[in-house]
């Protein structure tokens, strides 16, 4: 039997190789996120191997529990995270699981393995879009969905309790042809019937390794942006919301002419989108036209989208002509996913790039290829219109990036509940927040405060980083959303000494 974890072991001792380190901060919302180490870093690892091996005892004890023993695992393309799939299988087999290894994967390809190989449950290991020296671990035991709080906080307390059942019967076996038939069930039956010239952007992440021949099967003409795989990811991290990489995709697109840009996150279940004009198009925007085009093919369709999405969505004509609904839920895509199959809608969307589209376009996880292919669709049904053009008949906002300041995990919640609580008693006193009244402020996920305009300003904790989130819209101006940030929400959250620096501003 393991022996306990701990939080506090330090590297190149005889208890680092011996005992499990886990820190229990990186049991996260609803997936699992710890801070591995690279050599010359400097900053104390939160995971070592013994700790992978105890999360997956613990993970396997779990799904015990839930009668879900059948398991897809897989990695996506870092350095070591081969080696730590491999403590995480060991830690499952202890448990009795039945671990079907399918290798280096994205993690769609995990979920799409789950309905091809009838596996219950899934873990994924992967670190998503952080940098070199995170990882972490993608579960569910219920296909299409993924853990949320419930799940979580159970596996946090088997691992850090100790609280492991061995159990014989457990066993590890390969498949090995997943990639060929993974890509066949993305492109299906579809095929442009006019060639559409692409930008498949990947950041040297695995999506190089699916993407490109995907997209040529869809009929496109495929420009490749760093396709080749490199873990050291050279020119920057795989991440379509990063500025970084969306001027990259533009400049390509500029350069090439191409007519759209989709760039893939490190696990591929992320899609940005860059325009032909070169402009890049949020994802939640990028919903709202697919959810244009969608509705007008399912009348009364019902839509998800996460707080951090523009307004646009409440007063979009297309939508309301069409009798589409739509609910603004929890950022996070175990939150969205789980939403939009219990509201049994069509898709969802997540600012964030997370795209959960249902029959008939998908089976209801996220995949970065599926949506790719739905916004292809959309440009073939759109009678030569280019995508920059279909960008200007939607409702006019002016929206900030996704900003995020440094707030440490033990204490994000509580600054982000302060503020929650401060917002309230504005709305409830009357005040006005830069000339107008508030018109609600929804706290499923943080503070989302709308003003009579339809402008919104978001606070919220970030569920996977020790960092909190701001995102704030303007239906006025471009300089009214600079002074929503620097002039209310930025000034609001200063005031918490405990809120550090942000990673970019407007």
């Amino acid at each position: 039997m393991l022996p306990q974890p701990r939080a506090d072991l330090a590297p190149n001792t005889f208890d680092f190789e011996t005992v499990p380190l886990v820190k229990p901060t990186g049991f996260r919302e609803y997936d699992a996120r710890w801070w591995f180490g690279i050599q010359g870093h400097g900053k104390a690892p939160e995971l070592n191997l013994m700790g992978v091996q105890a999360l997956g005892f613990g993970l396997g004890t779990l799904l015990q529990e839930e009668g879900a023993t059948r398991v897809v695992v897989g990695h996506d393309f870092r350095f070591y995270s081969l080696s730590i799939k491999q403590a995480l299988m060991v830690g499952l087999v202890q448990a009795g699981c039945q671990v079907v290894d399918i290798g280096l994967a994205l993690s769609p390809v995990a979920y799409f393995a789950q309905f091809a190989l009838d596996c219950p449950a899934v873990a994924m290991v992967t670190a998503s879009h952080n940098e070199n020296g995170w990882t972490g671990v993608k579960m569910g035991s219920n296909k299409p969905l993924t853990f949320g709080p419930d799940e979580m906080g159970r596996l946090k307390e088997i691992v850090l309790g100790g609280r492991f059942v061995d159990r014989p019967g457990g066993s590890i076996s390969q498949v090995a042809d997943l990639r060929e038939r993974y890509i066949a069930d993305v492109v299906g039956d579809f095929r442009l019937s006019r060639p559409i010239k692409v930008v498949a952007a990947c950041g040297n992440g695995a999506a190089g390794a699916y993407a490109p021949e995907a997209l040529r099967r869809m009929g496109a003409e495929v420009i490749e942006m760093d396709c080749d795989l490199d873990y050291t990811f050279p020119k920057y991290n795989p991440n379509p919301e990063d500025t970084l990489m969306l001027h990259a995709m533009a400049d390509k697109v500029r350069e090439t002419g191409a007519e759209v840009a989709f760039g893939f996150d490190g696990d591929g279940d992320r899609c940005g989108v860059v325009d032909d004009s070169g402009e890049e198009i949020f994802a939640d925007k990028i919903g709202l036209l697919l959810a244009r085009d969608m509705s007008t093919l399912h009348p009364g369709a019902t839509f998800v989208v996460d707080v951090k999405s523009t307004g646009a969505y409440e007063i979009d004509p297309v939508l309301k002509a069409n009798g589409a609904r739509v609910d603004y839920y929890k950022t996070g895509h175990s939150y969205i996913k789980r939403r939009t199959t219990d509201l049994d809608a069509l898709a969802g969307f997540e600012k964030s790039g997370h795209f959960f589209l249902r029959a008939p376009y998908g089976r209801g996880y996220d995949c970065g290829l599926v949506a790719a292919r739905a916004v292809l669709a959309m440009l073939d049904r759109a009678g030569g219109r280019k995508l920059s053009a279909l960008k200007q008949d939607l409702p006019k906002t002016w929206t900030s990036m996704t900003m995020s300041a440094h707030c440490d995990d033990e204490i994000k919640y509580g600054v982000i509940d302060q503020v929650v609580a401060e917002y309230q008693g504005l709305a409830a006193s009357g005040a006005r927040l830069l000339g107008r009244a508030i018109r609600d402020v929804n706290t499923v996920n943080g503070a989302r405060v709308t003003l009579e305009d339809g402008s919104f300003v978001l606070a919220r904790a970030s569920s996977n980083k020790p960092e909190v989130v701001v995102v704030v819209e303007s239906t006025r101006s471009e300089d009214d959303m600079r002074a929503l940030f620097h002039d209310e929400v930025r000034l609001r959250l200063g005031a918490h000494p405990e809120v550090g620096a942000y990673n970019q501003t407007v």
